[in-house]
């Protein structure tokens, strides 16, 4: 292959020089951005599209998973981690190549081989997918990232108020504001504390400490009203989970 465009992204400078001396001995990949944190590196794929990213896992303000699901599905990946045994089998059953740190130049070789291979399939795992499968057992997100335009806003869960499936997307709605993302309802609701949060019906997802109360809507039907005034529609199943999760009989 020729002409691929490449990106490293990782915090540690001296981790981004060992995948820049590696690439030396490829002259078929330009290496367009370094980047140093996840908003440098969304900024960057926006601008650049490249074909190939090299992409830390465990970084500040942006982690490498919030990453990928914010430049898009599209571009090759090698992730550079030094995550456990568990997130690399993540990684493996979804088809991700990965190095773990410290790596050599045999397997280097081989990742950035895979990948090259990978470039003309555009056959990729979900980003969101991939992010549950590593995420430990009974570990749920804290926080949610939302990309709007060049813009990347960060919705921490426990000011999340709810959540409204529209079609593929779901609006947040958080501080007054409402945020569309690119996410079926039913992902959401898997990555969030069930302790904390209720599918009180199948377009909605709420946030149990912004409920104030249920009300009754019509003769079989209720409303959960939040402190805000908002009225929220409430399903059947929805009702019995929340009278469970509120201890009400």
């Amino acid at each position: 292959m020729s002409n691929i465009r490449a990106m490293i992204v990782d915090d540690e400078e001296l981790a981004r020089q060992v995948v820049r001396e590696m690439l030396l001995n490829h002259p078929e990949i330009d290496v367009v951005a370094e980047c140093a944190n996840g908003f440098e590196a969304v900024k960057a794929a926006g601008e650049l599209n490249p074909d190939l990213v090299f992409l830390d896992v465990q970084m500040p303000k942006l982690d490498g998973f919030e990453v990928l699901e914010l430049i898009g599905p599209e571009i090759a990946v090698v992730f550079v981690t030094a995550y456990d045994q568990y997130a690399l089998r993540a990684f493996e059953v979804h088809a991700v190549d990965y190095l773990l740190k410290p790596f050599d130049a045999a397997r280097f070789e081989a990742a950035l081989g895979r990948a090259k291979e990978r470039l003309g399939h555009k056959v990729v795992p979900s980003p969101l997918a991939l992010s549950s499968a590593a995420r430990p057992a009974a570990e749920y997100m804290e926080r949610i990232v939302v990309r709007d335009g060049a813009k990347v806003d960060i919705i921490p869960c426990d000011r999340l108020e709810y959540a409204e499936a529209q079609d593929d997307y779901v609006l947040l709605r958080s501080q007054g504001r409402n945020h569309l993302k690119q996410e079926t309802i039913s992902n959401l609701e898997s990555s969030l504390d069930p302790q904390r949060f209720v599918r009180i019906h199948r377009s909605y997802i709420v946030n149990l400490e912004r409920v104030a109360k249920i009300e009754p809507y019509t003769k079989d039907s209720r409303v959960a009203v939040l402190h805000d005034g908002t009225k929220l529609p409430v399903s059947r199943t929805g009702y019995a989970r929340l009278k469970e999760l509120l201890g009400e009989s």
